[in-house]
């Protein structure tokens, strides 16, 4: 497809985009929260010869916080691509590195491994360079450390100031090595995520101005006007609505207005309550568009110099994604803003608002699973904005829940268990010595394996297995007021379970402390089954440290089977179970064995399994199940 004809198409798509509403979703009024504010006018110009940019920057942030604040410090992430940088360090540091960052000089099984950014040129690493920096109009001091910036004022904000804040600087996209960057391996031009001055986000613990190390982010809401000059030849697709789609899309009608446009073109996008802005470019983009009825329009943007069955996958993707979305607003609430892009990027697949970057040349399987990773994202993390470097569990393990049971619906697979997977890989790495707790840092995992784990797996089972405690109608009820009350803020681990528990009306702060602070473990037994008459009597014990209410089956010699609920005492009540169900006497947690009894003889049982559907993270479900007879 020619590329004047495609991106004509898109413009006049995107001219829908004028005026749109800041989010459908009217947060909660809490009293006891707040948040800081910040709105960015940018101006940038890019050169596609040399991959670099100048821009400028206007910067209202809004002190919203009860403290005086006397520094400010903005994230530099491009200058984490830079050889001897903390990035850099640490690839050379951990066991296993990311493979997509590195150069393995060894064999598979005695790896040798080479940091891809030290092997970078100076025409090939990023950067961003601070030239000029006005607090209100006057020049202030401020200290380029690694990734971040550090602003000491002239004046400290006052609570409830705004402060205009005037910069310009100079930046190099870097070769792609990490979600950012130029001339990916799938032959993307521009990837530009993370790629301008990003103010720090300073919240009731403090600031925030974490390194770019490996991977997670946390940004301050606001609205961006955002004016990128670039080459002509190039479409643009990402966050934010286009404000001038008849300026751009004339300059392609006639040989004449080509002339008259001159080489770049100056696209203008403007994106309401959002906490970061992303872009890609390309002149090879093939842009197709869906609209949702009732939703928003979707956008497909992929290279066209891609193999015929690539270039299908995409088609038969765009129906999928529109399951997809249609899901996820279901089940957990509206998706808030008019458009969502899915674009062909730099490695792997990453969230960034409105819009995510994705690999274009895997399988359709492989492309609809990212796909739906990373556009649930745009509920777990762009719209409910926690701290991904200290809780990374609440965006990725959150996401990954609700991938899982879309996915297993779309695909009418109707799994008993949609996050087995997640099951095993949890167990495997809570039975090795490599497990650290959920609450560390995202950086401060000494294995990569193992933080993704947690994050992702262990993520996952924080749901599922919080459905196992407090019944999966109260998790789906959950999971909605939770969206509801925090959309647009940053919530943290307790404002998840605060939820739950008005939810439930259960106490489940002990879930919480043992499943994220700790790394103990649930393994119950079923330790002895003895007969007197026409009783049987059950001995269970908790070997594991971490304690949980149990689901208990009894199957019959005759085919049929009974099930009994036995709450945790700590949760002061009992989830909703079938009629059909013996609840039966609450058990301390400090009581290592519980015994009850079946007014049945032991010669009329088959079995007893705890846990018979499998959504408890038991790391030695071996002995959960006896066979009596």
């Amino acid at each position: 497809m020619k590329f004047s004809a495609l991106t004509l198409g898109f413009l006049l798509m995107m001219s829908s985009f004028n005026g749109q509403s800041q989010n459908k979703i009217t947060p909660f009024s809490n009293p006891y929260y707040w948040q800081q504010h910040v709105d960015y006018t940018m101006v940038i110009d890019m050169d596609v010869e040399t991959y670099k940019y100048s821009g400028t920057q206007k910067l209202v942030y809004t002190n919203n916080s009860p403290d005086v604040l006397h520094k400010v410090f903005y994230h530099l992430y491009p200058n984490a691509f830079q050889p001897d940088s903390e990035m850099d360090a640490r690839l050379k540091s951990i066991a296993d590195p990311d493979g997509r960052m590195v150069n393995n000089l060894g064999t598979k099984a005695d790896p040798i491994y080479e940091s891809r950014i030290s092997k970078l040129g100076p025409d090939e690493f990023g950067y961003i360079k601070v030239n000029t920096l006005l607090q209100n109009g006057t020049p202030v001091t401020h200290e380029t450390q690694g990734t971040i910036l550090m602003v000491t004022l002239n004046e400290p904000i006052q609570p409830g100031e705004k402060v205009t804040f005037d910069m310009v600087f100079d930046a190099q996209v870097p070769l792609q090595i990490r979600r950012s960057g130029r001339n990916s391996k799938e032959g993307v031009a521009l990837s530009m995520a993370q790629w301008y001055p990003k103010l720090a986000e300073y919240d009731d613990e403090g600031w925030h101005a974490d390194p770019y190390i490996a991977r997670e982010f946390y940004g301050v809401w606001g609205d961006f006007d955002v004016k990128i000059t670039i080459d002509k030849n190039y479409t643009i697709g990402g966050t934010g609505y286009l404000q001038n789609p008849n300026d751009i899309g004339h300059g392609y009608e006639t040989e004449k207005l080509k002339k008259e446009k001159g080489k770049t073109l100056t696209w203008h996008f403007k994106a309401p309550n959002v906490h970061d802005f992303t872009w890609a470019a390309d002149t090879d983009y093939i842009h197709d568009k869906l609209q949702m009825e009732n939703g928003p329009m979707l956008h497909f943007l992929y290279k066209s110099t891609m193999p015929a069955e690539k270039l299908e996958n995409w088609k038969k993707l765009q129906p999928i994604t529109q399951q997809l979305m249609e899901y996820f607003s279901a089940h957990v609430g509206e998706y808030p803003y008019d458009q969502y892009s899915v674009i062909q990027g730099g490695d792997g697949g990453m969230e960034y608002g409105m819009s995510t970057l994705i690999v274009g040349e895997g399988t359709l399987k492989g492309l609809i699973s990212v796909t739906a990773h990373e556009l649930a994202h745009s509920w777990f993390q762009f719209v409910l904005a926690n701290n991904e470097s200290k809780h990374s569990w609440m965006d990725e393990g959150f996401t990954s829940y609700i991938q899982d049971r879309a996915l297993d619906a779309i695909n009418g697979t109707n799994s008993d268990n949609p996050f087995a997977g997640s099951y095993r890989s949890y167990i495997s790495l809570a039975n090795s010595d490599r497990e650290q707790p959920q609450g560390t840092h995202s950086d401060r995992y000494i294995y990569n394996r193992a933080y993704s784990i947690s994050a992702y797996s262990k993520g996952t089972l924080f749901l599922s297995q919080l459905g196992y405690i407090i019944g999966e109608d109260n998790l789906d009820k959950t999971i909605k007021r939770y969206y509801k009350e925090w959309a647009f803020k940053h919530p943290k681990p307790l404002d998840v379970i605060r939820v739950a528990e008005k939810v439930s009306g259960l106490e489940l702060d002990w879930y919480l402390m043992d499943w994220t602070q700790t790394t103990n473990t649930i393994d119950y037994a079923i330790k002895t089954v003895d007969s007197e008459d026409d009783k049987t009597t059950v001995t269970l014990e908790r070997i594991g440290l971490m304690p949980m209410p149990l689901d208990i089956e009894v199957t019959y010699a005759d085919g049929t089977t009974a099930q009994f609920n036995i709450p945790l005492r700590m949760m002061r009540g009992a989830k909703p179970v079938a009629t059909t169900t013996t609840v039966l006497p609450n058990w301390a947690w400090t009581h290592p064995n519980y015994t009850f009894d079946i007014q049945k003889p032991k010669s009329a049982i088959t079995s007893i399994t705890i846990d018979p559907r499998g959504y408890m993270a038991d790391v030695k479900r071996e002995n959960n199940v006896m066979t009596v007879n």
